[in-house]
């Protein structure tokens, strides 16, 4: 009988560092704005899930979807000149 082994070592848990570097945690907080900006685009789009929108539920999802845009662009800008420096 002729056994079949994987070709790698057996990967655990310990031999991988858990914790997020500080390049990582910058990139996070560069981020922060976008990602607050999609959580609340998010409520208000959970919020009419269950009944059709009303005029002030509409607004307010026009409204977080403008910010997502303004964040991203805000971050994208960033970016742009952080690499042009």
């Amino acid at each position: 009988m002729k056994l079949i082994l994987p070709a790698q070592d057996v990967f655990t848990a310990t031999t991988i560092d858990l914790e997020p570097t500080a390049a990582e945690l910058d990139q996070i907080d560069r981020e922060m704005p976008v990602i607050s900006a999609e959580v609340e685009l998010l409520d208000a789009q959970i919020m009419t899930l269950d009944r059709l929108p009303n005029e002030l539920d509409a607004r307010r999802i026009r409204r977080a979807g403008r910010k997502v845009l303004a964040a991203r662009r805000e971050l994208a800008n960033q970016a742009g000149a952080g690499d042009a420096a």
